[in-house]
């Protein structure tokens, strides 16, 4: 079908040789709900924005094209709001004005400020304010122990920059990005960083794969997030000759047993939810 909007020739086009093709047709039908779904929930933001009156039902693709620019502008403004906090970062890799040091379980202290920590994690604010034993005085220290000066260094960089570092190589096959991914979402739990976590588990999911199926189940049981989980087990069941018949499986099952169990539990349920639909 000649199309007048993604055709080669489409600016030859005139009435009524204005016929679109099913691709453009689908694409813009969707772009337009995605637009008003955006209207709905900035609307539901804002209820007294229309005074009891109704938002306009429909928007068209004029009007979908002007929320895009609108979206790129908000984009562009983000970035340069990122670039503006950059300065926190620098302050943290230069030492600038720090007032504490953060020991790692292994490897040297990390210089930090006690403003920035408090502000995002209460868990932090209470460690440095407290008047307990885990008070932190001025040009003191706070340990977290269960941590490496690698992964530390990664938390202080998020809490700085509100960013994940890049993956270096594969994302697919590098352990060391793994386990790093696994101390981060546990620090998030542990210290209560919520954005943190949701970042990490988003990633985690990303990666997940039938190598490190069992490491991400591990770390969902200790983090006591379902969706992990879930995913795990799905990852398992779908490939569970090669997880089970792994070298890591062994010391896994012998350190988890219960999550064997669970395995075991579930690779059945599924088995029979199968038979069951054959059956039918």
């Amino acid at each position: 079908m000649d199309c007048c909007i993604c055709s080669p020739m489409a600016s030859l086009y005139r009435p009524p040789r204005n016929t679109i093709c099913p691709s453009c047709y689908e694409g813009a039908k969707c772009m337009i709900s995605f637009i008003n779904e955006l209207e709905i929930d900035r609307d539901a933001a804002n209820p007294t924005k229309f005074h009891g009156l109704k938002p306009q039902a429909s928007k068209g693709i004029s009007d979908a094209f002007k929320c895009m620019k609108e979206m790129r502008e908000r984009e562009e403004e983000m970035r340069e709001k990122l670039g503006f906090l950059d300065g926190l970062v620098l302050a943290l890799r230069e030492g600038i004005h720090t007032d504490i040091l953060i020991k790692p379980g292994r490897g040297p202290p990390i210089p930090a400020h006690r403003a920035i920590l408090a502000t995002r994690s209460e868990i932090f604010r209470h460690m440095l304010s407290s008047d307990d034993a885990c008070k932190a005085p001025a040009a003191d220290s706070i340990s977290l122990l269960e941590l490496s000066h690698d992964d530390l260094r990664a938390l202080l960089d998020f809490v700085y920059a509100g960013a994940l570092p890049l993956a270096a190589g594969t994302t697919t096959t590098d352990i060391a990005e793994d386990k790093r991914l696994y101390s981060l979402l546990i620090a998030a739990d542990k210290y209560d960083i919520p954005f943190l976590r949701k970042l990490c588990v988003r990633r985690v999911l990303a990666t997940l794969r039938p190598a490190n199926a069992l490491g991400v189940l591990e770390v969902a049981e200790t983090c006591s997030d379902r969706v992990l989980k879930d995913g795990a087990m799905r990852m398992i069941a779908e490939n569970l000759e090669e997880v089970v018949f792994s070298e890591e499986y062994e010391a896994f099952a012998t350190t988890n047993a219960h999550l064997a169990v669970e395995i075991t539990r579930a690779v059945l349920t599924e088995k029979m939810r199968k038979k069951a639909e054959i059956v039918i």
